[in-house]
């Protein structure tokens, strides 16, 4: 302990370019330090403490990094917030995270200003990067305060709210352990060591730098991107991903990692030839994907095009996990790896006992040393923890040496005439179709079978969403998928509903047809 954390390394060279906004402004790392430390001056001076929270809403950049850098050295929680929200669902996460202090950027002004009202928070506790009315602009509340390293500093946390399949979203919330804020921030970044991270220079290593591909208000950005900081890295920040400018920025600021998922990969995949051979992508050292399980095929073309860096891992905001690396998965094609040194996992059926090896149930975790709570929430907690293992609904099965594989969500698992189909299995057929950008399978109400297969496709650019692809789409799966498991009709959509971390928002395609049921199977 004692050679890494952000705090630590900028004292060491104020001069490190540590961050990059999307529009490329550079950001030293002694101006990130003078910024982050003016915060914790200010908001002490209104009265926050050790264990309270903050919360935000900004786009990704350094104004984030800086609440996130405050809040990591004086023991509070930061909670950033998703800024597709409409204002209501903004109030109930300041509300229900007892924010004593609500950053809000001028671009999301509207609904921050009716989230802050919902929330029913004071004015002086509402703060403003540009100009959002009614709210204090952050100049104003540090300008009477100093930039020096404050005192009794101790770790804060971030505590991100789940999006959950019913009800309210529930904020995550560790115990913090009142240890120096960069000893815990090196800690955070045994993380990336079981994919062979190495420092960057401040640390004594060499040029390292991550590219932000999807919002910080995601529990992987924040933790990928944070950790990487603690470890020496240069931040580079996207605003908007597209497949060709995030080439274009590997390129340009020679990126050696990054998070991404599935989705990242296809829309790359389906550039050019020729644009793909434009960008020179050999400075990258790890390319970290997860969020859903990845189609074989393409994770293979991945590999193919971009060499050994493709690392998978499986995991969950509540914590545990596993790892593949590149040569693993290789060796075992579609697994999302083997458990981490610090986790565990356990399969289990309905009735919670262990499965035997191949067999799916529902996947349980946990990690050492590290317990969480569902805020405000001891009923959820309980609910979904066996013994001292947690789930967040997956289904899988592991082999005898231990590879897990995603089957898919429980909640998205369809019973149709008593069989169990996971739509995963078809998503990752279907998707494969040159002439499909994406899909989205899930069930619908059948009177007969209880359930029949549903599949929404986004068509490629200039295909027309007609009955000719969707004969396409079925003679393709002839040779890949049992007739029981094509979909029963084929919808087409502009866009299915993506959150920008390559989530399906599958509710929303799945619902309507269930709506005025009293059960949704």
């Amino acid at each position: 302990m004692g050679t890494l954390g952000f705090w630590r390394l900028a004292e060491k060279d104020p001069d490190w370019i540590a961050a990059v906004d999307p529009d490329g402004t550079e950001h030293t790392a002694g101006d990130l330090l003078a910024r982050a430390n003016r915060l914790v001056h200010a908001l002490r001076g209104l009265g926050l403490e050790k264990h309270d929270g903050i919360c935000g809403l900004v786009p990704n950049g350094v104004d984030g990094l800086v609440l996130y850098l405050a809040a990591l050295q004086a023991g509070w929680y930061y909670t950033p917030i998703n800024w597709h929200l409409t204002g209501p669902e903004i109030g109930y996460i300041v509300a229900d995270s007892e924010a004593k202090a609500f950053f809000v950027h001028e671009r999301h002004a509207a609904e921050g200003v009716r989230g802050a009202d919902e929330a029913g928070l004071d004015a002086s506790r509402r703060f403003a990067f540009g100009e959002v009315p009614g709210f204090t602009p952050v100049e104003t509340l540090v300008a009477e305060v100093p930039d020096i390293k404050p005192e009794d500093r101790s770790n804060g946390a971030t505590m991100h709210y789940t999006s959950g399949t019913t009800g309210r979203p529930k904020g995550v919330r560790r115990a913090l352990a009142g240890i120096d804020p960069d000893d815990s921030a090196e800690l955070m970044t045994f993380l990336l060591t079981f994919f062979g991270y190495t420092p960057g220079l401040p640390a004594g290593g060499g040029h390292e730098a991550h590219l932000v591909t999807s919002p910080n208000y995601h529990t992987a950005v924040t933790q990928f991107g944070g950790s990487a900081l603690h470890m020496g890295h240069t931040l580079v920040y996207m605003d908007r991903w597209e497949a060709e400018d995030s080439l274009r920025v590997i390129e340009k600021y020679r990126i050696t990692n990054t998070h991404m998922v599935p989705t990242h990969f296809k829309r790359m995949l389906t550039l050019p030839q020729e644009t793909r051979e434009r960008y020179d992508v050999s400075s990258m050292k790890w390319a970290i994907h997860a969020a859903a399980p990845c189609p074989v095929p393409i994770k293979k073309q991945m590999i193919d095009w971009w060499g050994l860096c493709i690392w998978e891992y499986y995991a969950a905001t509540e914590g545990g996990g596993t790892i593949a690396s590149p040569q693993d998965w290789l060796d075992n094609p579609g697994t999302v790896g083997t458990r981490w040194p610090i986790s565990e996992l356990l399969i289990v059926d309905e009735n919670g006992e262990e499965v035997p090896p191949r067999i799916p149930g529902t996947i349980y975790m946990k990690m050492a040393g590290v317990q969480f709570e569902y805020k405000g929430d001891p009923e959820k907690t309980a609910k979904e923890r066996l013994r001292d293992y947690f789930t967040v609904g997956d289904i899988g099965y592991l082999t005898e040496d231990g590879h897990l594989f995603l089957s898919d969500r429980k909640s998205d698992m369809i019973i149709s005439g008593g069989a169990n189909i996971y739509p995963a299995e078809i998503e990752n057929e279907i998707i494969l179709h040159p002439k499909v950008a994406d899909v989205a399978v899930f069930g619908i109400p059948n009177e007969e079978w209880g359930e029949e297969i549903k599949a929404v496709v986004e068509p490629a650019a200039g295909v027309a969403p007609d009955d000719a692809l969707t004969e396409e789409i079925f003679e393709f799966l002839k040779p890949r998928l049992a007739k029981m498991k094509w979909p029963r009709t084929i919808d087409y959509t502009d866009a299915l509903p993506r959150e920008p971390n390559g989530k399906l928002l599958k509710r929303k395609l799945r619902d309507p047809y269930w709506a005025g049921r009293t059960t949704s199977i």
